[in-house]
């Protein structure tokens, strides 16, 4: 293969997205990763016992107001519009989330008809707590100022305690303030303007992504393994504090997901709805999935998967409390004094991105600050030894 002069560290949305920018502007890149497949978080695949496509690591929905992202995302594979819904399994009711007003009827027995009878409802039962301008310190001062102790500690407390084994008290105040509160009936667990779901998977998206005669992919290589460091560039976009994990300084904290796989004879659907989250702490998962649901699809079978957060396993969500800021804050004033090496993506920057802010992200950051470098690493003459790595199949789609 030609000498790459990029190393990029993860085959994810934000790897990719970095890769092939890169690749467009004539820059030759390596992208590794320590898992079988590309995709990141985001890989699917057919399940073969039941022909349903089915997501390793938790379902995902694309929604985003970026028309810029949208139409960069429609470059890679067809989409069809998917309006996500979840509903919450409250004492054997189904009831929708976000809270809208069958929500609240549902759960209080109440007669809401109208967004001003709602509006109505929801100043009552967050009085004392609205007044002013008052900026919430943590996740419960959030819920109590949008919708009151009873909503709160019905649905906002239980569900957040099982998702982070920590206190609304202990996370900082994004946690909650990414949850909206609607006062009419919709629905729609987004309203975004752009939303749906990839025909072939996301899988198929990002091998697309990576389809270029300049990208090349090494799969089941950790970074860690990698000795010969003669590129001229790295992104990192794993762990940050995997990167720098000889420098003694404290680990972040994360949340990994531990999924329990059900499948079942069945020509249709064993839940009312793809997404259905439980916010009892009598019940020790966070929600199930149900795929079949996802764009409709058909099969004498059905895949339940229930999800149980845990702290050890595959690093899913950064825990956002102001002692773990503290320490990302160490590795970042590190990560300022590398030459050469950029941070990107969700593990690198130690937060919270949807697919679109992630591709956003890295979009905004090649942008502002590698494609300025492109120009010099074109002119520079420099002779690199790599070590000859072998060519796989890397297009692993089932």
């Amino acid at each position: 293969m030609s000498i790459p002069e990029i190393l990029i560290v993860g085959a994810g949305l934000s790897g990719a997205t970095i890769a092939r920018e890169y690749a467009e502007q004539g820059i030759r890149v390596l992208v590794i990763d320590k898992r079988d497949h590309i995709g990141g978080n985001v890989y699917d695949y057919i399940d073969k016992e039941t022909g349903i496509r089915m997501s390793k690591y938790g379902a995902h929905l694309f929604h985003t107001n970026d028309a810029e992202v949208w139409a960069y995302v429609q470059r890679f594979g067809s989409w069809a519009r998917w309006d996500h819904r979840v509903v919450a399994d409250v004492s054997g009711k189904y009831l929708p989330i976000p809270v809208n007003i069958n929500t609240v009827n549902g759960l209080f027995n109440e007669n809401i008809q109208t967004s001003a009878e709602m509006n109505r409802w929801l100043e009552e039962e967050r009085a004392g707590f609205n007044i002013g301008d008052w900026a919430p310190k943590h996740s419960e001062d959030v819920a109590l100022k949008r919708v009151g102790w009873r909503l709160y500690n019905t649905l906002f407390k239980p569900y957040t305690i099982k998702q982070w084994a920590k206190q609304p008290v202990e996370l900082e105040p994004s946690v909650l303030e990414r949850i909206p509160v609607r006062n009419d009936f919709d629905d729609r667990y987004f309203s975004d303007r752009f939303q749906g779901l990839p025909v072939d998977g996301y899988t198929n998206i990002v091998h697309n992504m990576l389809d270029h005669p300049n990208i090349t992919v090494k799969l089941d290589t950790d970074w860690l393994s990698i000795t010969d460091k003669t590129w001229k560039e790295l992104v990192f976009t794993g762990p940050i504090d995997v990167y720098f994990k000889d420098k003694g300084l404290p680990a972040l904290e994360y949340r990994s997901i531990q999924f329990e796989i059900q499948r079942h004879k069945c020509d249709g659907y064993l839940q009312p709805n793809s997404v259905v989250n439980y916010p009892s702490p009598e019940i020790i998962y966070t929600r199930c999935v149900e795929y079949k649901h996802f764009l409709h699809q058909k099969s004498a079978w059905t895949v339940l998967v229930r999800e149980k957060t845990c702290a050890e396993g595959e690093p899913y969500y950064p825990v956002p409390t102001q002692n773990n800021r503290d320490i990302y804050n160490m590795y970042a004033n590190l990560a300022e004094k590398e030459t050469g090496v950029h941070f990107v993506g969700r593990l690198a920057s130690y937060k919270y991105f949807n697919m679109d802010q992630a591709i956003r992200n890295s979009l905004d950051y090649f942008k502002k600050v590698l494609l300025p470098r492109v120009a010099l690493l074109k002119m520079a003459d420099v002779k690199m030894v790599v070590t000859e790595i072998e060519e796989e199949p890397w297009d692993k789609m089932d």
